[in-house]
């Protein structure tokens, strides 16, 4: 039997992916990438935005063709579209079979053969069930192997008020540290050397299992596991940053200097009203002292335009303080109301002309400083990964520490020698085109 595996949405989904696609694997089951050879599919959904939630529902909507044509025997919905909309997806597309909750992935072996059997039935689990952490059973990675994601926990506590994620996640669950440990182990062993720790919020690790924040002692453990080189840390909430875990990232040469801090916007009353615990000036605050504790770390944001409210003023505070801030990163979404949160009730909607016009804006003015800080860079060398051949060019795709991968730039390496991916050679910056690097190979990279 052939699995056609589609995993939507973002990379906390794709390690649910991987783990599902492991079980299968190891029950027997082999993977393909090609609809047409495939025997079942399996669509790991999304529901984060209306976009994510469109895509997911024409997925599904594609993938029941197959299976209303006879095609495919088996069509499973799983993840978070599948954990809201159960009741909608079946009435509505009644050619999924099975749907497989958030909390459930455990179950995909026993989902896709109940199907075949004829004895299918869904599997919903409460979405709050403590988190499984099976070691036998061996994840696989899609991200090419030489790097690999690790969530950290599930879930979360927070509740701003734009998000569904607690409604389809449950509450903010820790996995235990040793098994975080073990399972990068396993993943280095597979070929990862970078580890990219993600959840709803990684700085938060560890409140629920041990009472107090545990990301410095996760990184401090995960630091020490030969053949590790890069740690990277998405998904930090600015108010949720400690000292000790600046001073980790400071001292642990593994980790790399970058942050992921999704700041959602600037304006002290669009902040209260999204039910962010941070102002502006705190913001400004934190950002001023990763700064000065580590000189060269790349910040990276994310922020939501259009929200409910949000008027020029809103939006011009917004402009300001990334033009003050000057992120390295930046990304724009545009508010996207979701059932079931008290924001899409505000009864001041924005019109999505205005929100685009505001998204623009924002792009615009981080477009600029991007380009910018990217001709600074010019003359610098940098350590960089190898992620791949440019074809028919003697020129290699690689990131520095600066890049995570999907949502960043790239270094371009103009080289006649031989790279591999996963190889780490330290380049020397000659240009920058828009957000990516132009650079010259200086030497190898020995640990």
């Amino acid at each position: 039997m052939k699995i056609l595996f589609i995993s939507l949405g973002c990379d906390k989904n794709l390690v649910d992916t991987e783990r599902m696609l492991g079980m299968l694997v190891q029950r027997g089951f082999s993977i393909t990438d090609d609809e047409a050879e495939a025997d079942a599919v399996v669509v790991n959904t999304c529901c984060f935005i209306n976009d994510a939630k469109q895509e997911s529902i024409n997925t599904l909507l594609e993938m029941a063709e197959l299976r209303k044509s006879g095609d495919i025997k088996a069509l499973i919905a799983a993840g978070c579209l599948a954990q809201r909309y159960q009741d909608e997806i079946q009435k509505e597309i009644p050619e999924v079979d099975v749907i497989v909750g958030t909390t459930a992935i455990d179950a995909i072996v026993e989902a896709l053969e109940g199907v075949l059997s004829g004895n299918s039935r869904n599997h919903l689990e409460d979405i709050n069930r403590s988190l499984v952490c099976d070691h036998d059973m061996k994840r696989i990675v899609t991200t090419g192997g030489h790097y690999a994601y690790l969530k950290i926990a599930e879930g979360c506590d927070k509740h701003c008020s734009y998000c569904i994620i607690p409604k389809v996640r449950g509450n903010y669950r820790s996995v235990p540290i040793d098994s975080l440990v073990r399972e990068a182990e396993q993943l280095v062993a597979s070929g990862a050397k970078e580890i990219i720790l993600v959840a709803q919020e990684t700085t938060l690790y560890g409140v629920d299992l041990y009472g107090e924040k545990c990301l410095p002692r996760l990184l401090h453990r995960l630091c020490a596991i030969p053949g590790i080189y890069w740690v990277r840390i998405l998904y930090c909430y600015p108010e949720e940053i400690t000292d000790e875990l600046i001073e980790t990232i400071r001292g642990e040469e593994k980790v790399c200097d970058y942050l992921d801090i999704p700041i959602q916007h600037a304006s002290d009353r669009i902040l209260k009203r999204m039910g962010r615990r941070t102002d502006r000036q705190e913001l400004a605050d934190m950002i001023a002292k990763l700064r000065e504790r580590i000189p060269d770390i790349c910040l990276r944001t994310t922020l939501i335009t259009g929200f409910p409210g949000e008027t020029q003023e809103d939006h011009e505070s917004l402009l300001s303080f990334v033009d003050e801030m000057a992120f390295d990163r930046l990304g724009v979404f545009t508010y996207s109301p979701e059932e079931d949160t008290p924001a899409a009730l505000f009864e001041d909607q924005i019109d999505e002309e205005v929100k685009l016009e505001r998204q623009a804006d924002l792009m615009e003015l981080q477009q600029e400083i991007a380009f910018e800080k990217a001709q600074e860079t010019v003359g610098s060398t940098l350590l960089v990964m190898v992620e791949g051949k440019v074809p028919d060019e003697h020129a290699y795709v690689a990131r520095s520490y600066k890049d995570a991968p999907d949502v960043d730039g790239f270094v371009f390496i103009q080289t006649a020698r031989e790279l591999m991916t996963g190889d780490f050679v330290r380049v020397r910056i000659t240009g920058s085109h828009e957000y990516d690097l132009i650079g010259e190979i200086e030497d190898e990279f020995t640990e």
